[in-house]
């Protein structure tokens, strides 16, 4: 069997930013408003550091303003719930992103529910997951968004086969699949103590990996000319698919980097004009 066909996310991703940049630039012309992006990050994490400057700078490239909150490491639950409401209730502010991990102290669940839904653009408040699964309209999860979005420029329509995700995240995992599901998917969750995951893996059409352990999937374990999304990204650029053994069978597969990560900023942008648009009626 030939070698898998790379998925470019890069690519995919760069397409949707040039037409979320086009209709934050009519949203602007037409009301004057430039759509705003808040990004709140607790401490000095190096990585979300990296991570909140590059959305920052995306932002600005694709006519989105950018406002940072930046909180020392020790902030409270409460102090943090209370930064999210204020940005809520400030009508120049139309996407709230809160960088995570927070810190172990702090409640994320409390934080990101002081999150309005109408700016939750990032996909992590209770009702984002609500209007996600039951196919109402709402914000997705960035990176779940993104993988569909993948899907989708490929052409891969998931009616009627066997998407198997690794990995039950609240922000990644589980709305994957129930992405996966609203669009006739027939969806099985795998985590830490599904028994035999290789076996599981093997009946997969799709392969959706999103655990956090790296190259937990092996090559054999992928059903061959199955379609293989690493949404993992471990120390040294490594995915949670063994990349070189995976792409040997399967017929599509993402690279890491370079495949799903770009897809989740493209997808925070778009949601973030969308979001704009609706909050002033435009």
């Amino acid at each position: 069997m030939s070698q898998a066909r790379l998925i470019d996310g890069t690519a995919v991703a760069r397409r949707i930013v040039e037409e979320t940049a086009k209709r934050a630039a009519d949203l602007t012309a037409r009301t004057g408003v430039t759509p705003c992006l808040a990004t709140v990050l607790v401490g000095e994490d190096p990585a979300s550091v990296t991570y909140v400057r590059m959305k920052q700078n995306r932002s600005r490239k694709a006519g989105i303003a950018s406002r940072h909150v930046a909180l020392p490491a020790a902030t409270t639950t409460e102090e943090l719930v209370a930064v999210l409401g204020e940005l809520s209730a400030d009508p120049a502010v139309h996407g709230i992103l809160l960088q995570h991990p927070v810190g172990e102290h702090i409640d994320e669940r409390a934080a990101f529910e002081a999150i309005a839904p109408e700016k939750d653009v990032d996909g992590v408040t209770f009702a984002s997951f609500a209007t996600m699964s039951f196919g109402l309209p709402g914000f997705v999860s960035c990176t779940p968004g993104g993988i569909l979005r993948l899907l989708d420029a490929y052409d891969v329509d998931p009616a009627g086969k066997r998407a198997v995700v690794v990995g039950r995240s609240a922000i990644l995992g589980k709305p994957a699949g129930m992405l996966l599901l609203a669009r006739d998917a027939t969806v099985t969750y795998c985590h830490s103590r599904t028994r035999d995951l290789s076996a599981v893996v093997r009946e997969a059409d799709i392969v959706v990996a999103a655990v956090g352990r790296p190259r937990l999937i092996r090559g054999q374990d992928i059903k061959p000319g199955a379609v293989v999304l690493d949404a993992g990204y471990n120390e040294g650029n490594v995915g949670d698919v063994d990349f070189d053994t995976a792409v040997e069978r399967a017929s599509l597969i993402t690279p890491v980097p370079g495949g799903v990560g770009p897809m989740t900023i493209a997808v925070l942008l778009e949601q973030t004009v969308t979001a704009a648009a609706r909050q002033l009626g435009a």
